[in-house]
């Protein structure tokens, strides 16, 4: 999945289908992920969130890992909570924000797992929903934002689409970045709609490691489906956080619904 990191052994976590994202992994993730902490890709992503949130009101963030999106949202004047399935994701949020009161997080499940409050804006990126690896889990995913929101609320997501254009017959698998220091690649069940993401990596001396993490992919018409379930109605869709419109050739998304104000 593009944009998605490597968890350690892949593992599964306990009462969900969602990969597990261990010490090892949790620990290295701010560096693996360091082209997502660049300012011109996170400045445009706060902002858009901000402008929706509103001015001193609260968010949640669903899968809010070590806070890459959730602290600077908090410097904006938000009061930002999140919920995180991986507790060493959570130990490494806390080396930056030590307080709980100052940016609450639950550990649980972004399905089922509930914060006490309501919540303007509800939102997850940088492919995190297909985590979740059955389509009922990503229906009460969109459910769960619902049951968070204040009416009028909006709940977000930033997902990229499957890149299943480009496979000539036969094929299984997609690269999304291939460099001197990290190949990656996506390799598809279109049956299932389930994937894993691969990657490779080369260290400055020269070993290499191995990291993958699974997903289900979702089509933006189906997440449209799933937020009609669940009660919301979709606003808006754009191709990035820059608000770029959004068409047949856009490689990613990001969706906005709205849960109606009666």
């Amino acid at each position: 999945m593009v944009g998605a990191e490597p968890a350690g052994m892949c593992r599964i976590a306990p009462m969900t289908s969602s990969d597990l994202w261990d010490e090892q992994t949790a620990q290295g993730y701010d560096r693996t992920s360091a082209e997502m902490f660049a300012p011109h890709v996170l400045a445009p992503t706060v902002e858009f969130l901000a402008q929706l949130a509103g001015a001193g009101r609260p968010a949640l963030e669903f899968a809010i890992g070590t806070g890459r999106v959730a602290i600077p949202l908090s410097a904006k004047g938000i009061a930002v909570s999140g919920i995180e399935l991986s507790q060493p994701m959570v130990d490494q949020l806390r080396r930056k924000v030590p307080l709980v009161e100052d940016l609450p997080v639950v550990v649980g499940d972004m399905a089922t797992a509930t914060i006490p409050g309501r919540f303007s804006l509800v939102y997850v990126v940088y492919n995190s929903i297909g985590n979740l690896r059955t389509q009922d889990e990503q229906v009460e995913c969109f459910r769960n934002a619902a049951r968070h929101l204040t009416p009028g609320g909006r709940f977000v997501i930033e997902l990229w689409v499957p890149g299943i254009r480009r496979f000539p017959p036969g094929q299984t698998a997609v690269p999304f970045e291939v460099t001197d220091r990290h190949v990656g690649f996506d390799t598809y069940d279109m049956v299932t709609q389930q994937g894993t993401s691969h990657h490779y990596r080369r260290s400055d001396d020269g070993s290499a490691s191995y990291g993958c993490s699974n997903f289900r992919y979702i089509w933006p018409a189906e997440c449209d489906l799933m937020a009609k379930l669940a009660g919301l109605v979709l606003e808006r869709r754009v191709a990035d956080w820059d608000g770029s419109p959004f068409t047949s050739d856009s490689e990613k998304h990001v969706s906005v619904w709205r849960k109606p104000a009666t």
